[in-house]
């Protein structure tokens, strides 16, 4: 009995750790789930409506710089769309610096990110941190929740 249970320990201890966050992810997921990070964000800048209903679920939830009010999945389509509405267009995006914590199904990026738009002829660069979620649902990777803020220049 005692011998059952130091192999149930072990066994335990071992799946906690490989769920845990300090495991690394292969490189091709890496790869794959920047790449849904980087679509996100440039769906959001084109109004992508098709790839945004995609990645970002009902269930999103983004805090955002500056903003008082959380927002939901129907505030992140509506402000995709009014920046459309301005003649906005993304000329430039970059994620200097990401770091990757892996939960199983689950990762969190924490990133800094440099972005230049044009709106009303006008160009403007903005830079920032975002900490976002990204869940694998049904085999592909979604993004219901992130926080942002901007670094004033």
């Amino acid at each position: 009995m005692r011998r059952l249970f130091g192999v149930l320990l072990l066994v335990a201890g071992a799946l906690a750790m490989a769920l845990g966050s300090g495991v690394a992810a292969r490189p091709d997921e890496r790869a794959e789930l920047l790449k849904v990070r980087e679509a996100v964000w440039r769906a959001w800048f084109a109004n992508d409506t098709k790839m945004l209903e995609q990645l970002v679920p009902a269930d999103t939830l983004v805090i955002n710089s500056g903003q008082e009010k959380w927002q939901n999945q129907a505030d992140v389509f509506k402000d995709a769309v009014d920046f459309q509405a301005t003649g906005g267009k993304l000329i430039r995006l970059e994620f200097p610096r990401t770091e990757i914590q892996w939960f199983g199904d689950v990762a969190v990026t924490y990133s800094t990110f440099t972005y230049e738009i044009e709106e009303s002829g006008k160009r403007s660069v903005n830079s920032g941190r975002a900490t976002e979620t990204f869940v694998r649902r049904h085999g592909k990777w979604t993004n219901p929740g992130w926080h942002t803020d901007h670094i004033c220049k």
